[in-house]
């Protein structure tokens, strides 16, 4: 199979974006307080996202093995489960950092109390 100048130039464009992704990643690890699943997950995404460039008609067998007609459709699954726990994730972070910010702003309220003037 021979590949065209328009799908060696995606290829390529897809490469480079993931390791952008990947130079991004290492250089905020010390930011980003994720867990070592969450960073096993990301590695086996990179992964997967470098085989699916290279190899799409691999995609498109494995697609054909669950039951998908194309590659492209299964990748779209895939990034929709992604996109959905990735929003409950965030969800769930920022809801617990409101209610440590709120139990800390009654700390300080409780240790340092502002009593009202007398204005009789």
């Amino acid at each position: 199979m021979t590949q065209t100048t328009t799908q060696i130039i995606i290829q390529v464009l897809l490469l480079l974006a993931t390791a952008l992704l990947v130079l991004y990643f290492l250089r905020n690890r010390r930011k980003a307080r994720a867990k070592a699943w969450v960073k096993i997950g990301f590695v086996g995404f990179i992964a997967a996202a470098v085989w699916a460039v290279l190899r799409p008609d691999d995609l498109t067998a494995v697609a054909n093995f669950v039951g998908v007609d194309r590659g492209t459709d299964l990748m779209l699954y895939a990034l929709a489960v992604a996109f959905m726990f990735t929003t409950v994730s965030s969800y769930v972070r920022f809801r617990e950092q409101e209610l440590r910010y709120s139990k800390l702003a009654r700390a300080v309220a409780l240790q340092n109390p502002v009593l009202p003037e007398d204005k009789l």
